[in-house]
């Protein structure tokens, strides 16, 4: 097949994607910008937003048929999603990270990949390794389930993802850039003593990223879910390491970099694909990662640190 009649299928695909990179990202990006630590649990914890999507639409589900309306079962999986996944988020804040967060960075280090390993095989000791299958059949009519578009095929999923994802970082963006909360979170990430010497309660402010991260980052498990009709216990593993890759070619600290950069990867896995064999798409994220360290390590958004004399 031509490879120029395969772009515009591709450059959809990397739109959905990177969408998906970029609510995992954001959850990486809000707390190095807060603590400066890398929460290397958070793609666990987006495993967790997608078997709790599962189960919702398990339990709402009668032989793989939904007995309510499909859009009312989506929105409770995200919301069950987000709200799962933020408890997870708070309760590893508090136990894994609050103790040390005086400590040199190398005890958050492991203590994040500890609090990692936890979940993965706490996972997979209660919902084995088996895969849970979203059936998302049931949830799309069949004369919708296939949009054609010229020569470009599109999913109506694919459709729904792209929506929520962006309405999701919307929201975000609103809370961070027009709220008294926002504007506080932003003076924490500026220089944490100062704000705390100004009256903002620091501690608060901690949870409430660690919750907001948490919470969009269990909705892209459920989106991931919905797009690939199926999770795992080890589903967070590959996500966690693309979110990351996404946080720093945006400039790791930059919840808008955050955005770009997911948005980027997700299209520069796709375009992979149409040029490089299948097996080759992974390994694009890896290069990146080498080349945005290299020639550019504060990111595409991120601002360049100064070093203190």
């Amino acid at each position: 097949m031509d490879i120029l009649t395969q772009l515009p299928q591709q450059l959809i695909n990397g739109l959905t994607l990177g969408a998906v990179y970029a609510l995992i990202a954001i959850g990486y990006t809000m707390v190095y910008g807060i603590l400066g630590m890398l929460n290397f649990a958070h793609g666990e914890i987006y495993m967790i937003g997608g078997f709790t999507g599962w189960w919702v639409l398990h339990l709402l589900s009668r032989q793989h048929e939904v007995v309510m309306n499909a859009g009312v079962v989506i929105g409770l999986m995200i919301v069950a999603a987000m709200g799962v996944s933020a408890f997870v988020g708070i309760l590893t804040q508090r136990f894994a990270y609050r103790p040390l967060r005086n400590a040199p960075r190398i005890n958050l280090l492991l203590s994040a990949l500890g609090v990692s390993i936890f979940l993965q095989n706490f996972v997979l000791n209660y919902q084995g390794a088996k895969p849970r299958v979203y059936y998302v059949s049931s949830l799309i009519p069949k004369a919708i389930q296939i949009i054609h578009i010229g020569p470009v095929v599109v999913s109506f999923m694919r459709i729904v993802v792209v929506l929520i994802t962006f309405l999701l970082m919307a929201l975000l963006t609103v809370i961070i850039k027009r709220t008294k909360t926002g504007k506080a979170m932003r003076a924490t990430a500026q220089d944490l003593e100062m704000a705390t010497f100004l009256g903002i309660d620091v501690d608060r402010i901690i949870v409430l990223v660690f919750i907001l991260g948490s919470a969009l980052g269990g909705a892209a498990g459920v989106l991931v879910g919905l797009l690939f009709t199926q999770v795992d216990y080890f589903m967070g593993f590959q996500a966690g390491v693309k979110g990351f890759v996404a946080a720093v070619l945006g400039g790791i600290g930059s919840i808008t970099g955050a955005m770009v950069g997911g948005i980027l990867l997700g299209l520069a896995e796709s375009m992979a694909v149409t040029f490089l064999p299948s097996a080759y798409k992974d390994i694009v994220a890896f290069i990146i990662l080498v080349i945005i360290l290299i020639t550019k390590p504060s990111g595409l958004l991120g601002e360049k640190i100064q070093e203190k004399v």
